[in-house]
């Protein structure tokens, strides 16, 4: 479903929390439902949050019809609330509930269906195993498994079969339920089967009805794992913004809770706190670290008039903000809204079984009928009957989609897993497709094409100073700064080897620069602006200033006994891998795209280092989402880089977003893919792996679907009248078994990528 592009005035948007959904097919069912209800104009269910987005007619729809409507298809529903954190954190522990449940489920279906194939698979060697006791050990481990953690897929064919549909759950159950009834017939009426009035037992094929839950078992315990994490991204950004807030009143300060917060309210942010909501500043000076709503790594000078964000963290200075906006209004809640609607499930071939599966059910029941019918007619005695069921079994217990259900998360697992090896983490499988088709990189720049850190770069000196001894004088006074421009300049000096005094008679002028006196001498370091006010002219550095600015860098300049001594180059340096990433992707056919909030001549001060020639600079959030969005309009498939709370909403709006290791968690909670160690270097590794294991995943899928089209024509005994050759439960259960184990064998062999490769 899909939301129109204009919405009608008068309308009005319900949120409803939805549970019972598994699959595309749910979210479609789900979503008809809606759509159908009095009211509804559009409908969006996202399968990943477990959301309905409904856009209602306000005097026709209300929520508590809408919540019935749902019911109604099978699913349960309820309105979702933000309204507390107590529900946030309720809905982390029903995750983590859900999760041990599924492990729990698994484990106790392993250890129980063990013993099943040991058992079933003795063949003679074991005598016991051939004995009525041991028939009954089998029915008693395969009921405890089909109706223990077997149950949650019958209850939710049944479900579907409510509905008038079929999906994988539907499948699994006719395979399960199949071998499991035709086992127990065998098992407490042998006489019913040839020879069985002769002493001789039939075969039992208790442990196929075990094995197709526990491999079942394993690829939902994959997916649901995968799904989950993707919830942290919007916790993430929400605990940025503090608890509580100073509220500046009348005789004082008073701490408040952050929900008591109004528009009006004056709040103080004190240095190394965060602010906590968007507003202006009425009085102090400070650098501000707005690298999350920006993209900059350099903190911004902030003074009386000057807009903040919340969420932005105060570096030096204590500031008074009047506040503006709170609550969803913030900028970091549009964020988080824009995190929140980008996420969903967006690879087709991830859905393809179960799109398969809507048709494939009804097929597999009638070729099932149809072979019993031909059979017993054939021979219509108890030994035609017998040899009609076994055919039809067989048909069902061979066309269970084992194989299918593992193809997509057995590869996804392994393919996860090397990467992990290699430094990469690839959340699940709904962005394989995508990034093997990647023909669009966008770059932010900050932390990604540079290490995300400012460097003193250059040190500029005027005539009849030494480049040493005013980096020393600079240094010495900086020392005694927290600003991270400060920073660079001491641990610039401290490379280099240069050694400086202790600065004496310090002051800091908040916004602006030091000043301090250093071996008798006076030294003021700090903006323009900053040594104008001393009285000392700037103009003999300008053109060296500017250049730096061209650069991409700060220029900071120096002043002894009054006089201009020199100017210093700040930068954040481009990454050392950069280069070679770039021109192996544009290499590869991708076009590659700098997209930054920094300044527009830092940014394109990069690209030109890069070779890089489309540049967006200056860019909101909200902005690189759009740009990403209007790219993937056009049919690009699009790859999103970066490290920071800024990039998350263009991370969740790509194609295939992709973050640093080292950059924010939010940043990296969003992403699909997320680059733990190697930096960039690593991305055209993890490109390269995701487009082999969506290779694999095809290759599965083809194995799954040739195996049922070729296995159930002989299960239901088309090769008899040609060659005698029949497939009876017990085969068609081996054959399902080798089915799963060539496709688990195939995804296995992931672990050998990039074995022999070097980034």
């Amino acid at each position: 479903m899909t939301t129109p592009d204009l919405v009608p005035p008068n309308t009005s948007v319900l949120e409803l929390d939805v549970q019972g959904m598994t699959c595309a097919s749910c979210v479609n069912h789900v979503g008809r439902a809606l759509e159908a209800a009095k009211g509804v104009i559009s409908a969006d269910v996202n399968l990943v949050t477990e959301r309905a987005t409904v856009h209602v007619d306000p005097a026709l729809a209300t929520a508590p019809a809408l919540i019935e409507a749902i019911e109604r298809s099978g699913y349960g529903a309820r309105v979702h609330t933000r309204e507390s954190t107590s529900v946030e954190d309720s809905e982390r522990d029903t995750d983590a509930l859900a999760s041990r449940g599924l492990d729990l489920g698994l484990v106790v279906a392993t250890v129980a269906t063990l013993p099943l194939l040991v058992i079933a698979m003795s063949h003679g060697a074991w005598h016991w195993a051939e004995t009525v006791p041991a028939r009954w050990v089998q029915f008693a481990l395969a009921t405890l498994v089909v109706f223990g953690p077997g149950l949650r897929f019958l209850r939710l064919a049944w479900s579907a079969a409510r509905r008038r549909t079929a999906d994988m759950n539907t499948l699994v159950s006719i395979g399960v339920l199949a071998a499991w009834s035709y086992s127990v017939v065998a098992l407490a009426a042998p006489h019913l089967f040839p020879h069985g009035e002769h002493g001789v037992l039939p075969h039992l094929y208790f442990e196929a009805a075990a094995t197709i839950v526990v491999f079942v078992r394993l690829g939902k315990l994959l997916e649901h794992r995968a799904r989950r994490r993707l919830g942290d991204a919007v916790r993430g950004l929400h605990a940025l913004v503090p608890k509580t807030a100073r509220r500046v009143v009348a005789d004082g300060d008073v701490e408040v809770e952050m929900s008591s917060l109004v528009p009006g309210d004056s709040v103080r942010v004190r240095p190394g706190e965060r602010v906590p909501a968007d507003g202006v500043v009425v009085d102090g000076r400070s650098a501000v670290d707005e690298s999350l709503i920006s993209g900059e790594s350099l903190p911004v000078e902030k003074e009386a008039g000057a807009e903040v964000v919340g969420g932005s963290l105060n570096h030096e200075g204590s500031i008074v903000v009047r506040v503006t906006r709170t609550g969803a209004n913030t900028a970091l809640a549009r964020i988080a809204a824009a995190v929140e609607a980008a996420q969903g499930a967006r690879a087709p071939i991830a859905r393809l079984a179960d799109r398969v599966s809507a048709r494939f059910v009804p097929v597999v029941l009638v070729i099932a009928a149809l072979t019993f019918a031909v059979w017993f007619a054939v021979a219509p005695d108890a030994a035609g009957f017998a040899a009609a069921l076994e055919r039809s079994v067989a048909v069902l217990v061979i066309a269970c989609p084992c194989a299918l259900g593992l193809a997509t998360p057995a590869a996804v697992a392994v393919g996860t897993g090397r990467a992990a090896e290699l430094g990469i983490l690839v959340k699940g499988g709904a962005v394989l497709e995508a990034a093997a088709r990647v023909d669009t990189v966008f770059f932010d720049k900050t932390g990604t094409l540079t290490e995300g850190r400012p460097q003193l770069v250059d040190v500029i000196a005027a005539p009849g100073f030494e480049p040493n001894r005013v980096l020393a004088a600079a240094a010495a006074v900086e020392r005694g700064s927290e600003h991270p421009l400060a920073r660079a300049i001491t641990a610039g000096a401290a490379a280099r080897g240069i050694s400086s005094a202790t600065a004496s008679e310090f002051r800091s002028t908040v916004g602006s620069g030091v000043i301090g006196r250093v071996d008798g001498s006076d030294v003021i370091v700090g903006s323009r602006r900053h040594l104008a006010a001393a009285g000392i002219a700037s103009e003999l550095l300008e053109e060296s200033a500017a250049e730096i600015a061209r650069r991409g860098g700060s220029p900071i300049f120096v002043a002894l006994d009054g006089a201009l001594a020199g100017v210093l180059a700040v930068a954040d340096r481009r990454s050392e891998h950069a280069r070679a990433v770039v021109d192996a992707l544009r290499a590869g056919g991708r076009r590659v795209v700098v997209l930054t909030g920094d300044r527009r001549a830092t940014a394109h001060a990069i690209a030109r280092e890069l070779g890089i020639d489309e540049v967006e600079a200056e860019a909101t959030p909200e902005d690189k989402r759009r740009i990403v969005e209007a790219a993937r309009a056009t049919g690009h498939v699009v790859a999103m880089v970066g490290d920071g709370v800024n990039d998350a909403p263009a991370l969740a709006a790509a194609d295939v977003g992709i973050a640093m290791g080292h950059g924010a968690d939010v940043a990296a909670a969003t992403a699909h893919i997320t680059l733990l160690s190697g930096g960039i270097a690593s991305l055209p590794v993890a490109l390269d792996l995701s487009r082999a294991t969506l290779g694999t995943i095809r290759r599965n899928l083809v194995w799954a679907f040739v195996y049922n089209v070729l296995g159930i024509p002989i299960a239901a005994g088309a090769l008899v009248p040609f060659t005698g050759w029949a497939l009876s439960p017990m085969l068609a259960s081996a054959a399902m078994s080798l089915s799963s184990v060539s496709v688990l064998a195939s995804s296995l062999a992931l672990r050998r990528f990039g074995r022999a490769t070097s980034v």
